[in-house]
């Protein structure tokens, strides 16, 4: 790939149904080596399981194949390799893809794909449970490099790491070995920063208000042979790239100071930014250290049916009126047609002597599981419907109840990382296996070397506090990862932290956050970052597919935290 000193990655999605337009617009809005996709996320590897089983020939990124059709001569012209995992579940399937739309284009671009993460076949020898539709091991980045050595123009593959789309092309252009691990760490750090596109350049930004995100553009990463990297983005492009941007996206899905991965272990606590200029974050002090010896494998399966009916209930007595549901709802199933979970939630949208009947309205949500379809079926439906003139006054639905439709469950498991055929398969057929890392760590905290955590900076002084949401003087993004929520919280300034970091405990998180309560929460400091960030257990129930909470992926967690109250030193605000 050349021997350049900067070596310029673009990202073009973060996940399946991004931006249509970004592929053409990070290809024509400025010079670049590398163009980068992220399609794949839990809900994905699920969405995908279900299309194989309709058509075998199916299960990766379609979208990535019509964005092709536009764009394939123009990367090529431009001399910009593509990396990404839009192969999903089938990225041999991809490739051959690309191929027969670049012969109907006249072009012969090289393409190679990774495969070896698909472990659905090996599921009995590798002592992974029955029933799953998906089970995929996630690779690192050596596999990607060894195509772009051999020639590449186009990489596909399944399920690798989000950043390793990022650190396979700089193993390949820097020549990086398995134990260059602050290369290797510094790396991906910048890939998680690109991995999710424009929330490195103001998308979800808690201070959106600072600047025009009415359309942000994608970012960039120039990454140097010491692993360092600047965060960009092309000129004249929307959003903005700042410290407070990149460190958003840093906290985004994360969890122990320690980011494990199959190549190497990034430690988050070392990472430092530094703004170099308008829209140029530079990334840089990482420090790596050894892999785990196993690759976590994303596993999917259905897990039953769900339904879902809301009553709207308007006026006065809101409470009186969501019970009367309750009760009614209770005599009307049959205990034989009762499903296995009946989870009710009422949503307070009402405002008092409201000028408009909507905002005088509130919202009981009736979520029913089972493992049967019938019972969150027809049943359900008819038992709510035949309450229309025998219910609360001003009863009416949302929508008519409908059919129970199928939930997803995802969970982790681990398999020792030699038991997986890592495999790159080269533009001229050539499959080269990929050997796992050499030398790894550990891979449980308890059987880590116990080190002391970072220390606390020193407190405020004491003085006047005010009553006022968090906030006003802290930013924060939250995120899913399974069952489990990630919520990270970053104060804007040095005096900032030093009251953030002594306030936030866990103690004070879950009496913020009541839904909390009763749930494991682990806290790490990040000082470089100036951030806190938390980890809650089983938040989520069994992952985003099964819909377990009003926001089943945690995404706005940290804007609810930032609403809520609490008493803020005066000088802070």
């Amino acid at each position: 790939m050349g021997s350049r000193a900067v070596l310029r990655i673009g990202n073009a999605s973060g996940f399946y149904g991004d931006r249509f337009s970004a592929v053409r617009e990070m290809l024509t809005g400025g010079p670049l080596d590398v163009l980068t996709g992220d399609y794949l996320a839990e809900l994905t590897m699920l969405i995908l399981a279900r299309d194989r089983l309709k058509d075998p020939s199916l299960g990766y990124a379609r979208t990535f194949l019509r964005q092709l059709e536009e764009c394939l001569g123009l990367a090529l012209e431009r001399g910009v390799r593509i990396v990404v995992n839009a192969g999903g579940l089938n990225p041999a399937r991809l490739a051959d893809a690309i191929r027969e739309l670049a012969r109907r284009q006249g072009l012969d671009p090289a393409v190679a794909h990774v495969e070896g993460d698909d472990l659905l076949p090996r599921r009995a020898e590798l002592g992974l449970p029955e029933g799953l539709l998906a089970a995929n091991a996630y690779l690192g980045a050596f596999g990607i490099a060894e195509c772009l050595t051999a020639g590449a123009d186009l990489v596909v593959t399944g399920r690798v790491t989000d950043a390793a789309l990022v650190v396979g092309p700089a193993i390949a252009r820097f020549g990086w070995g398995p134990g260059d691990l602050d290369e290797l760490a510094g790396a991906v750090v910048a890939g998680h920063v690109l991995e999710c596109g424009a929330q490195a350049t103001g998308g979800n930004y808690a201070f959106f208000r600072e600047h025009d995100v009415t359309r942000p553009g994608f970012p960039i990463a120039e990454l140097a042979a010491d692993g360092s990297s600047v965060i960009t983005k092309h000129p004249g492009t929307g959003g903005a790239v700042t410290t407070g941007t990149v460190t958003a996206q840093l906290l985004y899905e994360t969890g122990e100071a320690r980011y494990l991965g199959p190549d190497v272990t990034a430690r988050l606590d070392t990472v430092r930014l530094a703004e170099e200029g308008p829209d140029r974050v530079r990334i840089h002090g990482v420090r790596g250290e050894a892999p785990p010896p196993t690759l976590k494998v994303g596993l999917n399966r259905l897990g039953g049916h769900r339904n879902e009916v809301v009553f709207v209930l308007t006026g006065l007595d809101i409470e009186a009126k969501a019970a009367l549901v309750q009760r009614q709802l209770a005599e009307a199933l049959p205990s034989d047609a009762r499903p296995a979970e009946l989870r009710w939630t009422l949503a307070r949208t009402d405002h008092p002597d409201a000028a408009t009947e909507e905002s005088a309205s509130a919202l009981l949500r009736l979520t029913a599981r089972d493992r049967d379809p019938a019972k969150v079926g027809r049943e359900l439906g008819k038992a709510a419907v035949e309450l229309g003139l025998a219910g609360y006054p001003g009863f009416h639905l949302t929508a008519p109840p409908g059919a129970g439709l199928p939930y997803g469950v995802f969970t982790a498991a681990y398999v020792d990382a030699k038991a997986v055929e890592h495999t790159a398969v080269l533009p001229d057929g050539r499959r080269v296996a990929v050997p796992p890392a050499p030398v790894t760590a550990p891979a449980e905290p308890s059987t880590r070397p116990s080190e002391p955590g970072p220390a606390l900076p020193e407190p405020l002084p004491p003085g006047p506090t005010v009553r006022a949401p968090l906030g006003r003087v802290a930013g924060a993004r939250s995120g899913d990862k399974g069952g489990d929520a990630n919520l990270g919280v970053w104060a804007r300034g040095a005096d900032g932290w030093r009251w953030l970091a002594h306030t936030l405990t866990v103690d004070l998180l879950r009496e913020l956050l009541p839904e909390t309560a009763g749930l494991p929460i682990s806290r790490q400091l990040l000082p470089h970052l100036r951030a806190v960030n938390f980890t809650i257990t089983g938040l989520l129930g069994e992952g985003v597919a099964a819909q377990h909470r009003f926001d089943p992926q945690a995404k706005a967690l940290g804007e609810w935290l930032r609403s809520r109250h609490l008493d803020i030193p005066e000088a802070l605000l």
